[in-house]
């Protein structure tokens, strides 16, 4: 079907929806909104400071932390898995496969964040370590039980690739939200005269839980699964068919490559920039200009990304995202001398580049899930999220990791007030032929090798439809 020359088809998409539920509109738009931000206002809490409040309050070793972090990261990707694959085994309820999941498992997910950061005063250090690691794997377990079923309820919400764009968009605009409140009160609200509070860090976690609760539970009421998925005939539950047919899938396992690269490289980032401002620029004020404007980015992006999308499709706009970061970070390895003010305006470019990808991404997963269908028969949308959240989950605790080992692979002394030339350059080096060699390998991914072209995937959903219609 795809690799064949087919006259271009304009799928009749309300055919294929409830028709005793109001179309599709704002109130699903801003119902994704709330889910992404709800969620994240926390995830964001967790993964900036808790490290922060593990050393520094709880005083354990940063060793021993990384560990934690890199092991339960792993355990974390796995439940995603499990947790996709439980949901495609449920039957829908009242006409809702996802959203009765977000519901009852917000609330649990919640008191688990909070415990996370309740220090018990008194206790020996082993009880501490012991504590730290039940509790976040617990919150990391419940975390998948909300975000599996949020993200892949937009394959049901609608069925139009321009309307899961605009799902995409928003999403990503709800995730940018909470960043900033988290890049710019979290250093207001947690330390108490540059020291990390306990108190502070638990009324905080407090506040944050009540308020991503209430978020969570707007997108419940706003959001509304319209998409009829005919039953299957064969069990869904057939792990062994389900993982021959993922692995058939070429435009998952292509996107699963590209989201590693750009997951690890972004992260990647964020760590090295840390060093590069403080060792190399001697700026650390400009670190916190350089956060703002990686947020200002997504809501300069955001406007034009949903008329690109119609013009020209997904693939093609997020190809031309991760190719503008690429030329962005290369100019900047190879001009010479370069001063913090240029530095920051390149990046500047680049993360608008990176942000035409991220916004987008998520539209990326509806459309591969469509596919799983089509070449399936089965409609498994928890897995297939679940499998893109594990690549993430990967690139995410690999993340951290690399940068470490490649920090001290330069020859950074964390115990030397001045690094050497050598050294600053070895950072600078990181800071920018590094991201831009990566983004460079995932623009070629997406451009060469990923088949859902903007033709493919309207071609794909029209072909769904008459599908369906014949079941």
């Amino acid at each position: 079907m795809m690799g064949q020359a087919h006259e271009e088809i304009k799928p009749d998409y309300e055919n294929n929806t409830l028709g005793s539920v109001q179309p599709f509109g704002i109130r699903d738009k801003l119902g994704y909104l709330f889910g992404d931000f709800g969620s994240s206002l926390f995830f964001m809490l967790v993964n900036t400071y808790l490290m922060i409040y593990y050393t520094d309050i709880l005083h354990i070793s940063a060793a021993m932390v990384g560990i934690l972090f890199l092991v339960i990261n792993i355990w974390n990707a796995c439940v995603d898995v499990l947790w996709g694959r439980f949901l495609d085994s449920r039957r829908n309820r009242n006409k809702s496969k996802f959203i009765p999941w977000i519901f009852r498992m917000s609330f649990p997910l919640v008191i688990a964040g909070v415990l996370m950061f309740v220090k018990i005063p008194g206790m020996p250090d082993g009880f501490y370590v012991g504590w730290s690691v039940v509790m976040y794997i617990l919150w990391g377990t419940l975390y998948s039980t909300v975000n599996i079923p949020y993200g892949s309820m937009a394959s049901v919400i609608t069925n139009n690739p321009v309307e899961r764009t605009s799902l995409s968009t928003w999403r990503t605009m709800g995730s940018s939200m909470a960043a900033l409140i988290i890049s710019v009160g979290g250093p207001l609200i947690l330390f108490e005269n540059n020291i990390a509070s306990a108190d502070r860090f638990l009324l905080t976690a407090i506040i944050f839980g009540f308020l991503s609760l209430a978020l969570i539970q707007m997108c419940v009421r706003l959001s509304t699964e319209r998409i009829m998925v005919p039953k299957m005939e064969k069990k869904t539950g057939d792990l062994k068919r389900t993982a021959s047919a993922l692995m058939k899938n070429k435009s998952l396992l292509w996107l699963l490559v590209v989201s590693l690269i750009s997951m690890a490289t972004m992260l990647m980032i964020g760590v090295v920039n840390i060093y590069l401002f403080k060792n190399y620029f001697g700026n650390t004020i400009a670190l916190s200009v350089v956060g703002f404007i990686q947020t200002a980015t997504v809501f300069i992006a955001m406007p034009m990304i949903t008329p690109a999308v119609v013009r020209f499709g997904k693939k093609e706009i997020g190809s031309a995202g991760l190719l503008i970061a690429s030329v962005a970070y290369l100019l900047l390895y190879m001009l010479p001398d370069v001063s913090v003010t240029l530095f920051v305006m390149l990046t500047a470019v680049a993360m608008l580049g990176m942000n035409l990808f991220n916004i987008i991404t998520w539209a990326f997963v509806t459309d591969v899930a469509d596919y799983h269908e089509y070449i399936t028969g089965m409609r498994e949308d928890g897995t297939v999220y679940s499998i893109y959240s594990f690549s993430r989950k990967i690139g995410q605790a690999l993340a951290g990791g690399l940068a470490g080992l490649a920090i001290t692979a330069v020859g950074y002394d964390a115990t030397k007030g001045t690094q050497s030339r050598d050294v600053l350059d070895g950072i600078y080096s990181l800071a920018t032929l590094v991201p831009g060699v990566l983004f460079l390998v995932g623009f070629l991914v997406l451009a060469i090798f990923y088949p859902l072209n903007k033709r493919r995937t309207n071609q794909l959903a029209a072909n769904l439809i008459t599908n369906r219609k014949r079941k």
